[in-house]
């Protein structure tokens, strides 16, 4: 089967080569043919709808789920203890009376890293309302043994006909900002079609690790008709059985690329495979423009972000530094055709230990929407270069060269 499945893959790139050029198949045709090789199924007839703020993400969120008839299953790092998350308990509690399930489940470390967690009380409440709320991997002595992996992920799967995913998790801080740092940029995304399926199976065999709970009836993967045009591939990472998944996802989008790569991380310390990807990419003349957040939400890591970014910056990358809140976005767009949108951080801690999940999407309208966004952002940027780094004191650049020294435990 293998054999057959390398065949088919090199027969589909020859004839794009005759095809699309004498010299050279399109960036996304050979992106394909890079996932089947991997064993990564494509499924066609997608609709995926950007959600480019937190009050798009939770308005959408919430009229799906007061429409839901069966059930509701939703995985987070964590649910910050605060109004957003509030409303979300009460939908889900009304949908419970209806007779729909409800599963949810949380990151124990992610929990106890926000600063608003969800404390045993809380948690035994929600628990009362019929809500199924299960906390991953517990933390318990000797302790920092539940500090990696974690789970990072965020899916929501309704009835298995819309699932959400993307870079946000329930917090008010994602419609409100944050005071110190300004608006709280992410994305998101529904997606509906036969991609629904891929993100719910992940779901499930966690849901199964967590509780033991088997979910596996036909009802929870229904068959789905045409939804869209958009081709989608789910990308899940596991630390024993996917481990590189998601940097090799980045690597061959990056190693396909033939004119331009737009992209957004919110922790830009990318590791040595996708560092090189990206010289790489310079190196073919390839337009690279990253963006990087000036303000962040945690300490050190976006010192070292600025210093990755300047580093880049003089291979011959632009660097743009986003002045207009915190952008948490997890993006990047690839010659106007194809694009990936995730939970992965671009920083060891998403690329070699967490449990992520990022699609990538074939799809240019999708990809025009978030170049749109990307260029629009610009507008709100200033650029990483001589001056801008020269503007730095003495010591912030020491502590952004330090940080980058500490770039495999970040």
């Amino acid at each position: 089967m293998k054999k057959k499945l390398i065949l088919f893959t090199f027969a589909t790139l020859c004839l794009s080569l005759l095809t699309v050029s004498p010299l050279k198949a399109q960036s996304d045709v050979e992106e394909k043919a890079y996932l089947a090789l991997k064993g990564i199924e494509l499924t066609e007839f997608n609709r995926v709808k950007l959600l480019k703020s937190g009050h798009e993400k939770f308005e959408d969120l919430f009229e799906a789920i007061r429409q839901a008839k069966w059930f509701i299953h939703l995985e987070y790092f964590n649910f910050r203890n605060d109004s957003i998350a509030g409303l979300l308990y009460h939908e889900l509690a009304e949908k419970v009376k209806e007779g729909v399930e409800v599963r949810a489940m949380y990151d124990a470390f992610g929990n106890s890293s926000n600063n608003q967690p969800v404390k045993r009380a809380m948690h035994d409440s929600i628990c009362s309302l019929g809500i199924k709320l299960v906390k991953f991997d517990p933390i318990r002595f000797p302790w920092v043994n539940h500090i990696i992996p974690r789970d990072h992920r965020k899916i929501v799967v309704i009835d298995g006909e819309i699932a959400y995913t993307g870079g946000m998790n329930v917090a008010d801080y994602y419609v409100n900002g944050l005071e110190e740092i300004g608006p709280w940029r992410d994305m998101h995304m529904r997606i509906e079609g036969p991609a629904v399926n891929d993100l719910h199976k992940i779901f499930c065999e966690m849901w199964a690790k967590a509780t033991g709970e088997m979910l596996v009836s036909a009802k929870y993967f229904p068959m789905h008709r045409p939804q869209g045009n958009s081709t989608l591939g789910v990308i899940d990472r596991h630390p024993k059985t996917a481990n590189k998944s998601i940097r090799q996802l980045y690597c061959s989008m990056l190693d396909n690329a033939k004119h331009k790569v737009l992209l957004i991380n919110p922790y830009f310390v990318p590791t040595h495979q996708v560092r090189s990807a990206l010289k790489r990419c310079i190196d073919r003349g390839v337009d690279v423009q990253i963006m990087i957040s000036e303000k962040s939400d945690i300490p050190l890591t976006p010192d070292a972000s600025h210093y990755v970014g300047r580093q880049m910056q003089k291979l011959g990358a632009k660097v743009h530094m986003f002045r207009g809140g915190f952008h948490h976005t997890k993006i990047m767009m690839v010659d106007d055709l194809f694009c990936t949108v995730g939970s992965s951080n671009l920083d060891s801690r998403s690329l070699r230990c967490d449990y992520e999940v990022n699609t990538i999407i074939f799809d240019k309208e999708v990809t025009a929407e978030l170049t749109k966004m990307f260029e629009e952002d610009v507008l709100s940027s200033v650029p990483m270069n001589d001056a801008y780094w020269k503007s730095k004191t003495k010591w912030k650049r020491f502590v952004a060269w330090f940080g980058n020294l500490l770039t495999p435990f970040l």
